[in-house]
Protein backbone atom coordinates (compact mmCIF):
# COMPACT_ATOMS: atom_id res chain seq x y z
CA UNK A 1 0.00 0.00 0.00
CA UNK A 2 1.22 3.53 -0.85
CA UNK A 3 0.27 5.48 2.74
CA UNK A 4 1.26 9.54 3.65
CA UNK A 5 2.32 9.61 7.48
CA UNK A 6 2.17 13.08 8.46
CA UNK A 7 4.28 13.45 11.73
CA UNK A 8 7.74 11.89 12.34
CA UNK A 9 6.77 12.29 16.31
CA UNK A 10 6.64 8.86 18.67
CA UNK A 11 3.62 8.14 16.93
CA UNK A 12 4.11 8.42 13.25
CA UNK A 13 7.70 7.13 13.85
CA UNK A 14 6.92 4.37 15.10
CA UNK A 15 3.97 3.35 12.81
CA UNK A 16 6.47 4.42 9.80
CA UNK A 17 8.44 1.52 11.11
CA UNK A 18 6.08 -0.94 11.63
CA UNK A 19 4.43 -0.44 8.19
CA UNK A 20 7.75 -0.10 6.41
CA UNK A 21 8.78 -3.97 7.65
CA UNK A 22 5.63 -5.11 5.71
CA UNK A 23 6.97 -3.99 2.50
CA UNK A 24 4.72 -0.71 2.14
CA UNK A 25 5.69 2.35 0.21
CA UNK A 26 5.81 4.67 3.38
CA UNK A 27 6.22 9.07 2.62
CA UNK A 28 6.73 10.73 6.47
CA UNK A 29 5.81 14.53 6.16
CA UNK A 30 7.50 16.54 9.04
CA UNK A 31 8.00 20.35 9.59
CA UNK A 32 11.39 18.93 11.59
CA UNK A 33 13.82 18.03 8.70
CA UNK A 34 16.51 16.70 11.98
CA UNK A 35 13.84 14.33 12.66
CA UNK A 36 13.19 12.85 9.31
CA UNK A 37 16.99 12.33 9.15
CA UNK A 38 17.00 9.96 11.71
CA UNK A 39 13.59 8.29 10.33
CA UNK A 40 15.76 8.08 6.97
CA UNK A 41 18.84 6.69 7.99
CA UNK A 42 16.85 3.55 9.75
CA UNK A 43 14.31 3.00 7.14
CA UNK A 44 13.35 2.80 3.84
CA UNK A 45 11.18 5.56 3.03
CA UNK A 46 10.71 8.84 2.24
CA UNK A 47 10.68 12.29 3.59
CA UNK A 48 9.27 15.05 2.64
CA UNK A 49 9.84 18.23 5.37
CA UNK A 50 7.38 21.37 5.44
CA UNK A 51 3.51 21.52 7.01
CA UNK A 52 1.33 18.66 6.14
CA UNK A 53 -1.86 20.43 5.49
CA UNK A 54 -0.06 22.40 2.37
CA UNK A 55 -1.95 21.41 -1.10
CA UNK A 56 1.91 21.52 -2.55
CA UNK A 57 3.54 19.61 0.76
CA UNK A 58 0.90 16.76 0.15
CA UNK A 59 1.12 16.90 -3.75
CA UNK A 60 5.19 16.90 -3.07
CA UNK A 61 4.21 13.57 -0.79
CA UNK A 62 2.75 11.70 -3.52
CA UNK A 63 -1.43 12.57 -2.52
CA UNK A 64 -2.26 11.96 -6.10
CA UNK A 65 -2.20 8.44 -5.87
CA UNK A 66 -1.70 7.25 -2.02
CA UNK A 67 -4.03 4.54 -0.94
CA UNK A 68 -3.68 6.00 3.04
CA UNK A 69 -3.45 9.48 4.67
CA UNK A 70 -2.70 9.04 8.30
CA UNK A 71 -2.05 12.03 10.03
CA UNK A 72 -0.75 12.49 13.50
CA UNK A 73 1.06 15.58 13.66
CA UNK A 74 0.46 17.20 17.73
CA UNK A 75 -2.25 19.49 16.49
CA UNK A 76 -5.59 18.85 16.00
CA UNK A 77 -6.26 21.43 13.27
CA UNK A 78 -3.69 20.41 11.07
CA UNK A 79 -4.76 16.58 11.02
CA UNK A 80 -8.28 17.94 10.35
CA UNK A 81 -7.17 20.43 7.62
CA UNK A 82 -4.70 17.75 5.96
CA UNK A 83 -7.77 15.44 5.67
CA UNK A 84 -10.06 17.95 3.74
CA UNK A 85 -7.00 18.55 1.44
CA UNK A 86 -6.64 15.30 0.38
CA UNK A 87 -10.13 14.51 0.03
CA UNK A 88 -11.46 17.87 -2.15
CA UNK A 89 -7.64 17.82 -4.09
CA UNK A 90 -6.85 14.33 -4.45
CA UNK A 91 -9.64 12.07 -3.37
CA UNK A 92 -7.57 9.91 -0.79
CA UNK A 93 -9.25 6.81 -0.67
CA UNK A 94 -8.77 6.41 3.42
CA UNK A 95 -8.13 9.19 5.68
CA UNK A 96 -7.11 8.32 9.48
CA UNK A 97 -6.65 11.52 11.83
CA UNK A 98 -5.50 11.85 15.20
CA UNK A 99 -7.73 14.55 16.81
CA UNK A 100 -7.25 14.96 21.06
CA UNK A 101 -9.44 17.83 21.84
CA UNK A 102 -12.71 17.16 23.62
CA UNK A 103 -14.28 20.06 22.23
CA UNK A 104 -14.05 18.30 18.46
CA UNK A 105 -14.96 14.75 19.27
CA UNK A 106 -18.18 15.60 20.98
CA UNK A 107 -19.69 17.48 18.47
CA UNK A 108 -21.71 15.26 16.40
CA UNK A 109 -21.87 15.32 12.83
CA UNK A 110 -18.54 17.17 11.88
CA UNK A 111 -16.47 14.40 11.20
CA UNK A 112 -18.49 13.11 8.15
CA UNK A 113 -18.07 13.20 4.13
CA UNK A 114 -19.64 16.20 4.04
CA UNK A 115 -18.18 17.83 6.55
CA UNK A 116 -14.90 16.87 7.82
CA UNK A 117 -13.93 13.92 5.90
CA UNK A 118 -12.15 11.69 8.31
CA UNK A 119 -12.86 8.11 7.80
CA UNK A 120 -11.08 7.17 11.04
CA UNK A 121 -10.64 9.62 14.24
CA UNK A 122 -7.96 8.30 16.48
CA UNK A 123 -7.67 9.14 19.90
CA UNK A 124 -4.88 8.40 22.00
CA UNK A 125 -5.90 10.03 25.43
CA UNK A 126 -9.25 7.15 24.85
CA UNK A 127 -7.10 4.54 24.00
CA UNK A 128 -4.97 4.72 26.52
CA UNK A 129 -7.53 5.51 29.39
CA UNK A 130 -9.37 2.16 28.53
CA UNK A 131 -5.94 0.12 28.32
CA UNK A 132 -5.41 1.50 31.87
CA UNK A 133 -8.91 0.66 33.03
CA UNK A 134 -8.83 -3.39 31.76
CA UNK A 135 -5.84 -3.26 33.59
CA UNK A 136 -7.57 -1.85 37.24
CA UNK A 137 -10.48 -4.25 36.87
CA UNK A 138 -8.50 -7.20 36.76
CA UNK A 139 -5.40 -6.88 39.28
CA UNK A 140 -2.62 -9.08 38.41
CA UNK A 141 -2.69 -8.76 34.74
CA UNK A 142 0.30 -7.08 32.85
CA UNK A 143 -2.14 -6.34 29.77
CA UNK A 144 -5.35 -7.04 28.83
CA UNK A 145 -7.09 -7.03 25.21
CA UNK A 146 -10.63 -7.02 23.96
CA UNK A 147 -12.27 -8.69 21.46
CA UNK A 148 -15.70 -9.08 19.41
CA UNK A 149 -17.29 -6.37 21.56
CA UNK A 150 -15.42 -7.34 24.46
CA UNK A 151 -16.74 -10.96 24.68
CA UNK A 152 -13.36 -12.14 24.51
CA UNK A 153 -10.47 -11.22 26.22
CA UNK A 154 -6.43 -11.82 25.68
CA UNK A 155 -4.79 -11.34 29.17
CA UNK A 156 -1.20 -11.63 29.72
CA UNK A 157 0.21 -12.76 33.37
CA UNK A 158 3.69 -13.11 34.87
CA UNK A 159 3.23 -16.87 35.86
CA UNK A 160 4.55 -16.32 40.07
CA UNK A 161 6.35 -19.50 41.74
CA UNK A 162 3.96 -21.37 43.89
CA UNK A 163 0.95 -21.03 41.52
CA UNK A 164 -1.11 -24.32 40.79
CA UNK A 165 -0.37 -24.21 37.09
CA UNK A 166 3.43 -23.27 37.61
CA UNK A 167 5.58 -26.72 36.90
CA UNK A 168 2.70 -28.57 35.20
CA UNK A 169 1.71 -28.86 31.55
CA UNK A 170 -0.78 -27.25 29.71
CA UNK A 171 -2.83 -30.04 29.39
CA UNK A 172 -3.06 -30.24 33.13
CA UNK A 173 -4.50 -27.06 32.81
CA UNK A 174 -8.05 -28.97 30.70
CA UNK A 175 -7.69 -32.03 33.36
CA UNK A 176 -7.86 -29.16 36.36
CA UNK A 177 -10.45 -26.71 35.00
CA UNK A 178 -12.53 -29.07 33.14
CA UNK A 179 -15.75 -26.36 33.14
CA UNK A 180 -13.66 -23.53 31.88
CA UNK A 181 -12.08 -23.19 28.79
CA UNK A 182 -9.16 -21.14 27.62
CA UNK A 183 -6.20 -21.20 25.27
CA UNK A 184 -2.87 -20.82 25.85
CA UNK A 185 -1.84 -18.67 23.00
CA UNK A 186 1.73 -17.82 23.25
CA UNK A 187 4.42 -17.97 26.57
CA UNK A 188 7.36 -15.85 26.50
CA UNK A 189 10.13 -17.16 28.44
CA UNK A 190 13.27 -14.81 29.14
CA UNK A 191 11.99 -12.40 26.29
CA UNK A 192 11.90 -15.53 24.32
CA UNK A 193 8.59 -16.85 22.78
CA UNK A 194 7.11 -20.36 22.88
CA UNK A 195 4.52 -21.72 20.66
CA UNK A 196 2.63 -23.70 23.66
CA UNK A 197 1.32 -27.69 22.90
CA UNK A 198 0.02 -30.03 25.51
CA UNK A 199 3.43 -30.94 26.88
CA UNK A 200 4.50 -27.36 27.82
CA UNK A 201 5.40 -27.18 31.14
CA UNK A 202 5.15 -23.64 32.47
CA UNK A 203 7.82 -22.03 34.95
CA UNK A 204 7.77 -19.12 37.26
CA UNK A 205 8.27 -15.97 36.02
CA UNK A 206 6.94 -16.84 32.43
CA UNK A 207 4.46 -14.30 30.64
CA UNK A 208 1.41 -16.70 29.78
CA UNK A 209 -0.71 -15.13 27.02
CA UNK A 210 -4.25 -17.18 27.52
CA UNK A 211 -7.77 -16.24 25.61
CA UNK A 212 -10.75 -16.91 27.16
CA UNK A 213 -14.44 -15.80 27.44
CA UNK A 214 -15.01 -12.80 29.43
CA UNK A 215 -16.51 -14.31 32.40
CA UNK A 216 -14.02 -17.15 32.83
CA UNK A 217 -10.55 -14.76 32.73
CA UNK A 218 -10.54 -14.77 36.58
CA UNK A 219 -10.63 -18.07 37.32
CA UNK A 220 -7.97 -18.90 34.57
CA UNK A 221 -5.96 -15.96 36.50
CA UNK A 222 -6.17 -17.67 39.81
CA UNK A 223 -4.33 -20.52 38.21
CA UNK A 224 -1.47 -19.04 36.40
CA UNK A 225 -0.43 -16.56 40.11
CA UNK A 226 -2.75 -15.94 43.48
CA UNK A 227 -5.35 -13.30 42.62
CA UNK A 228 -4.98 -10.00 44.01
CA UNK A 229 -7.31 -8.51 45.73
CA UNK A 230 -9.80 -5.92 43.80
CA UNK A 231 -8.74 -2.31 44.07
CA UNK A 232 -10.87 0.12 45.33
CA UNK A 233 -8.54 3.05 46.35
CA UNK A 234 -6.76 4.56 43.81
CA UNK A 235 -3.81 7.46 43.67
CA UNK A 236 -3.60 9.29 39.75
CA UNK A 237 -0.34 11.70 39.29
CA UNK A 238 -1.24 14.24 36.49
CA UNK A 239 -5.00 15.34 35.75
CA UNK A 240 -4.32 15.66 32.20
CA UNK A 241 -6.74 14.40 29.69
CA UNK A 242 -5.68 10.70 30.26
CA UNK A 243 -5.79 11.13 34.17
CA UNK A 244 -9.36 13.00 33.96
CA UNK A 245 -10.91 10.74 31.59
CA UNK A 246 -9.87 7.93 34.20
CA UNK A 247 -10.61 9.37 37.24
CA UNK A 248 -14.33 10.29 35.61
CA UNK A 249 -14.45 6.15 34.37
CA UNK A 250 -13.23 5.34 38.46
CA UNK A 251 -14.97 7.56 40.75
CA UNK A 252 -17.80 5.73 41.09
CA UNK A 253 -17.02 2.18 41.96
CA UNK A 254 -13.46 3.34 43.53
CA UNK A 255 -11.88 5.60 45.70
CA UNK A 256 -10.09 8.09 43.73
CA UNK A 257 -7.58 10.86 44.03
CA UNK A 258 -5.68 13.06 41.95
CA UNK A 259 -2.33 14.86 42.30
CA UNK A 260 -1.80 17.65 40.01
CA UNK A 261 0.89 20.49 40.22
CA UNK A 262 -1.08 23.20 38.38
CA UNK A 263 -3.11 25.20 40.33
CA UNK A 264 -5.48 26.49 37.59
CA UNK A 265 -5.91 22.40 36.02
CA UNK A 266 -7.14 21.71 39.96
CA UNK A 267 -9.62 24.17 39.33
CA UNK A 268 -10.88 22.78 36.58
CA UNK A 269 -10.94 18.93 37.79
CA UNK A 270 -12.61 20.24 40.79
CA UNK A 271 -15.69 21.27 39.02
CA UNK A 272 -15.89 18.77 36.26
CA UNK A 273 -15.00 15.63 38.85
CA UNK A 274 -18.09 14.36 41.12
CA UNK A 275 -16.50 12.53 44.17
CA UNK A 276 -12.56 12.75 43.16
CA UNK A 277 -10.56 14.22 45.61
CA UNK A 278 -8.32 16.39 43.80
CA UNK A 279 -4.86 17.65 45.45
CA UNK A 280 -2.51 20.18 44.61
CA UNK A 281 0.88 19.54 44.88
CA UNK A 282 4.35 17.68 43.16
CA UNK A 283 3.70 13.73 42.82
CA UNK A 284 7.29 13.20 43.73
CA UNK A 285 6.68 14.86 47.23
CA UNK A 286 7.43 12.28 49.87
CA UNK A 287 5.21 14.36 52.40
CA UNK A 288 2.41 14.40 50.12
CA UNK A 289 2.20 11.25 49.52
CA UNK A 290 2.25 10.20 53.51
CA UNK A 291 -0.49 12.42 54.18
CA UNK A 292 -2.25 10.79 52.05
CA UNK A 293 -1.54 7.64 53.23
CA UNK A 294 -0.24 6.08 50.06
CA UNK A 295 0.93 2.71 51.82
CA UNK A 296 -3.14 2.34 52.36
CA UNK A 297 -3.14 2.72 48.32
CA UNK A 298 -4.06 -0.30 46.06
CA UNK A 299 -3.05 1.40 42.99
CA UNK A 300 -0.76 4.37 41.85
CA UNK A 301 -1.11 5.42 38.22
CA UNK A 302 1.63 7.79 37.27
CA UNK A 303 0.11 9.89 33.99
CA UNK A 304 1.95 13.07 33.37
CA UNK A 305 3.61 14.18 30.70
CA UNK A 306 7.02 13.87 31.47
CA UNK A 307 8.36 9.99 31.97
CA UNK A 308 11.01 11.09 34.45
CA UNK A 309 8.39 12.66 37.13
CA UNK A 310 6.31 9.50 35.94
CA UNK A 311 9.30 6.82 36.76
CA UNK A 312 10.32 8.43 39.78
CA UNK A 313 7.01 9.56 41.35
CA UNK A 314 5.93 5.77 41.10
CA UNK A 315 9.29 3.93 42.59
CA UNK A 316 8.63 6.54 46.02
CA UNK A 317 5.02 5.08 45.90
CA UNK A 318 5.85 2.16 45.86
CA UNK A 319 8.82 2.28 48.26
CA UNK A 320 6.01 4.40 50.46
CA UNK A 321 4.17 1.42 50.65
CA UNK A 322 1.35 1.49 47.44
CA UNK A 323 0.40 -2.39 46.58
CA UNK A 324 0.85 -1.42 42.70
CA UNK A 325 2.42 0.96 40.49
CA UNK A 326 1.35 1.79 36.93
CA UNK A 327 3.89 3.94 34.75
CA UNK A 328 2.86 5.99 31.63
CA UNK A 329 6.20 6.05 29.80
CA UNK A 330 6.50 7.98 26.50
CA UNK A 331 9.94 6.99 25.82
CA UNK A 332 9.95 3.38 24.53
CA UNK A 333 13.41 3.07 25.42
CA UNK A 334 12.43 2.89 29.06
CA UNK A 335 9.86 0.88 28.90
CA UNK A 336 11.86 -2.68 29.16
CA UNK A 337 14.13 -0.97 31.46
CA UNK A 338 11.52 -0.02 34.46
CA UNK A 339 8.88 -3.05 34.21
CA UNK A 340 9.24 -5.53 36.46
CA UNK A 341 11.79 -4.12 39.25
CA UNK A 342 9.68 -1.61 41.31
CA UNK A 343 7.42 -0.53 38.88
CA UNK A 344 4.24 -3.24 38.12
CA UNK A 345 3.63 -1.76 35.04
CA UNK A 346 4.53 -0.03 32.39
CA UNK A 347 2.81 1.44 29.35
CA UNK A 348 4.13 2.74 26.22
CA UNK A 349 1.24 5.28 24.79
CA UNK A 350 2.62 4.44 21.11
CA UNK A 351 1.57 0.94 21.32
CA UNK A 352 -1.48 1.61 22.85
CA UNK A 353 -2.12 3.65 19.84
CA UNK A 354 -0.68 1.87 16.94
CA UNK A 355 -2.79 -1.49 17.38
CA UNK A 356 -5.83 0.63 16.32
CA UNK A 357 -4.18 2.53 13.57
CA UNK A 358 -2.77 -0.96 12.24
CA UNK A 359 -6.44 -1.97 12.29
CA UNK A 360 -6.90 0.00 9.33
CA UNK A 361 -4.19 -0.84 7.43
CA UNK A 362 -4.41 -4.62 7.66
CA UNK A 363 -5.89 -5.81 4.15
CA UNK A 364 -8.45 -8.38 4.61
CA UNK A 365 -11.79 -7.84 6.84
CA UNK A 366 -9.47 -7.13 9.66
CA UNK A 367 -11.63 -5.35 13.18
CA UNK A 368 -9.07 -5.44 15.86
CA UNK A 369 -5.40 -5.28 15.98
CA UNK A 370 -3.70 -5.21 19.09
CA UNK A 371 0.32 -4.58 18.83
CA UNK A 372 2.17 -6.73 21.90
CA UNK A 373 5.60 -7.10 23.04
CA UNK A 374 6.61 -3.75 21.87
CA UNK A 375 5.11 -4.31 18.55
CA UNK A 376 7.29 -7.96 18.09
CA UNK A 377 3.98 -9.73 17.89
CA UNK A 378 0.40 -8.98 17.41
CA UNK A 379 -3.12 -10.19 18.19
CA UNK A 380 -5.54 -10.06 15.48
CA UNK A 381 -9.29 -10.16 15.09
CA UNK A 382 -10.51 -11.27 11.40
CA UNK A 383 -13.84 -12.02 10.08
CA UNK A 384 -14.04 -15.38 7.74
CA UNK A 385 -15.86 -14.64 4.49
CA UNK A 386 -16.83 -16.73 1.27
CA UNK A 387 -17.05 -20.74 1.08
CA UNK A 388 -15.13 -23.69 0.83
CA UNK A 389 -14.38 -22.99 -2.75
CA UNK A 390 -13.01 -19.25 -2.32
CA UNK A 391 -11.71 -19.33 1.45
CA UNK A 392 -8.84 -20.91 2.71
CA UNK A 393 -10.43 -21.37 6.12
CA UNK A 394 -14.11 -21.19 5.79
CA UNK A 395 -15.51 -24.48 5.87
CA UNK A 396 -12.03 -26.23 7.43
CA UNK A 397 -11.42 -27.40 10.76
CA UNK A 398 -9.20 -25.57 12.72
CA UNK A 399 -6.41 -28.30 12.70
CA UNK A 400 -6.60 -28.51 8.78
CA UNK A 401 -5.87 -25.23 8.08
CA UNK A 402 -2.59 -23.82 7.13
CA UNK A 403 -1.47 -21.59 9.89
CA UNK A 404 1.72 -19.32 8.59
CA UNK A 405 4.54 -20.46 11.21
CA UNK A 406 4.28 -19.09 14.27
CA UNK A 407 0.64 -17.95 14.49
CA UNK A 408 -2.13 -19.89 16.42
CA UNK A 409 -6.16 -19.64 16.51
CA UNK A 410 -6.93 -18.63 19.82
CA UNK A 411 -11.27 -18.45 19.68
CA UNK A 412 -14.04 -17.96 17.39
CA UNK A 413 -16.84 -15.75 17.84
CA UNK A 414 -19.89 -16.52 16.23
CA UNK A 415 -23.15 -14.41 17.08
CA UNK A 416 -22.63 -13.61 20.77
CA UNK A 417 -21.62 -17.46 21.04
CA UNK A 418 -17.41 -17.82 22.37
CA UNK A 419 -15.35 -21.09 21.45
CA UNK A 420 -12.51 -21.21 22.21
CA UNK A 421 -10.50 -22.88 19.21
CA UNK A 422 -9.84 -26.58 19.11
CA UNK A 423 -8.64 -28.65 16.08
CA UNK A 424 -12.34 -29.79 15.58
CA UNK A 425 -14.26 -26.47 15.44
CA UNK A 426 -14.60 -25.52 11.87
CA UNK A 427 -14.56 -22.15 10.83
CA UNK A 428 -18.15 -20.77 9.08
CA UNK A 429 -18.70 -17.50 7.22
CA UNK A 430 -19.23 -14.93 9.17
CA UNK A 431 -16.87 -16.16 12.23
CA UNK A 432 -14.70 -13.61 13.83
CA UNK A 433 -11.26 -15.23 14.56
CA UNK A 434 -8.80 -14.27 16.85
CA UNK A 435 -5.64 -15.26 16.15
CA UNK A 436 -2.04 -14.70 17.72
CA UNK A 437 1.09 -13.64 15.38
CA UNK A 438 4.31 -13.96 16.81
CA UNK A 439 6.66 -13.21 14.06
CA UNK A 440 5.79 -10.16 12.53
CA UNK A 441 6.74 -10.85 9.14
CA UNK A 442 3.98 -13.47 8.87
CA UNK A 443 1.07 -10.65 9.19
CA UNK A 444 1.08 -10.88 4.98
CA UNK A 445 0.45 -14.58 4.84
CA UNK A 446 -2.44 -13.74 7.98
CA UNK A 447 -3.72 -11.58 5.83
CA UNK A 448 -3.90 -13.67 2.86
CA UNK A 449 -5.33 -16.54 4.85
CA UNK A 450 -8.56 -13.89 5.15
CA UNK A 451 -8.53 -12.93 1.42
CA UNK A 452 -11.71 -14.10 -0.26
CA UNK A 453 -11.13 -15.60 -3.95
CA UNK A 454 -12.56 -14.18 -7.16
CA UNK A 455 -14.86 -17.11 -7.35
CA UNK A 456 -16.48 -15.74 -4.60
CA UNK A 457 -17.77 -13.21 -6.80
Amino acid sequence: MKIIILGAGQVGGTLAEHLAREENDITVVDTDGNKLRELHTKLDIRTVVGPGSYPMVLRQAGCEDADMLIAVTSQDEVNMIACQVAHTLFRTPTKIARVRATAYLTRRGLFAHEAVPIDVLISPEQVVTDHIRRLIEHPGALQVLEFAGGLVQLVAVKAIYGGPLVGQDLAFLRRHMPSVDTRVAAIYRRNRPIIPRGDTVIEADDEVFFIAARRDIRAVMSELRRLDRDFRRVMIAGGGNIGERLAEHLEHSHQVKIIEHSLERCTVLSERLDRTVVLHGSATSKRLLEEENIEECDIFCALTNDDEVNIMSSMLAKRMGAKKVLTLINNAAYVDLVQGGEIDIAISPQQATIGSLLTHVRRGDIVNVHSLRRGAAEAIEAIAHGDTQSSKVVGRAIGEIDLPRGTTIGAIVRGKEVMIAHDDVVVESGDHVILFVIDKRRIRDVERLFQVGLTFF
